[in-house]
């Protein structure tokens, strides 16, 4: 009897830790809804790293955090980026519009988004800065520059995805994703 409940306890507890790990390996895989966050509501969006939510029954900018695309409008930005190495501002453009499509093939009006902040809730020109996260669990933010339509930013203080996000990028460009492809 005693050697029947010792197997009992053993085969109890390799089921459970058969069962925990079997749900922490599904969250990690699947992604995991982040209902713990705000929750918004997509109004539109504007380019690759900006859209506009509704959130609390007021509607708000969100910038990204962590991500930089080219410019979809000439701009003094988009004369930056064409410095930087993007190529003409034509060239910039026709990338920003890219990245825009490429955005909102993730994101349309009337979707649910949850709202990640880090240190600096704002940025100074009153736009809400957010790692955003889609129903699905995956971050927007991350999607954005794994695929290849977005360069990382890092503006300190709001650091929590660096290393992810640079890693990402370093991954599409030499896997030539996205706006990386020639």
């Amino acid at each position: 009897m005693r050697y029947l409940n010792r197997k009992i306890n053993f085969l109890a507890l390799v089921l459970l830790l058969i069962v925990s790990f079997g749900c922490f390996g599904q969250k990690k895989e699947t992604g995991q809804t982040r209902t713990d966050l705000p929750q918004a509501v997509v109004v539109r969006v504007v380019d690759g790293d900006t859209i506009v939510v509704n959130l609390n029954g007021m509607e708000e900018k969100v910038r990204l955090i962590g991500v930089d695309t080219p410019e979809s409008r000439v701009n003094k930005r988009a004369e930056i980026q064409s410095r930087e190495g993007l190529g003409d501002t034509q060239t910039v453009v026709e990338l920003g519009k890219e990245a825009k499509k490429f955005t909102v093939s993730l994101v349309k009006p009337g979707d649910k988004v949850y709202l990640e902040f880090d240190v600096q809730q704002r940025d100074k020109y009153g736009r809400l800065l957010a790692y955003v996260y889609l129903q699905d669990g995956r971050m927007l933010n991350k999607e954005i520059i794994c695929n290849g339509y977005a360069m990382p930013l890092t503006v300190p203080p709001n650091v929590k995805y660096e290393e992810e996000f640079r890693k990402c990028y370093k991954e599409a460009r030499e896997n030539r994703r996205g706006l990386w492809k020639e």
